[in-house]
């Protein structure tokens, strides 16, 4: 009676252990990423040295909380261990306005340079 018990119990058991590997989304599983991805942004901001509403503006998908935790984590361990900021060489949105500017520029003065011949 004890084994036509135990048999089906184990195999159901197996069976649940390998959800994961079957896709069956765990809600609490990607909370828990994405709650960490926001917190490395915050991070990642504060060594940037970018303000906490630039943050937010830049990562409006984010949550406001977490991004805050990991900009304050990682100003606080600034702090400690006296670590300056890295400044950002460029970032993708100036890189799109300097591109188009630099072709609407090229573009004006290529028709001022026809127009005065």
């Amino acid at each position: 009676m004890r084994t036509t018990l135990i048999c089906p119990l184990l195999f159901s058991l197996c069976f649940l252990s390998a959800c994961e590997r079957l896709g069956v989304p765990d809600p609490a599983k990607d909370a828990a990423i994405r709650e960490a991805d926001a917190r490395a942004t915050g991070s990642a901001c504060r060594h940037a040295g970018r303000g906490i509403e630039d943050c937010y503006a830049m990562n409006p998908d984010a949550s406001r909380a977490a991004v805050y935790a990991g900009w304050k984590e990682m100003n606080d361990y600034m702090r400690e261990n006296n670590i300056v900021e890295i400044k950002p060489t460029a970032t993708a949105s100036a890189a799109a306005s300097e591109s188009s500017s630099a072709s609407a520029s090229s573009s004006a003065s290529a028709s001022a340079s026809a127009s005065s011949h």
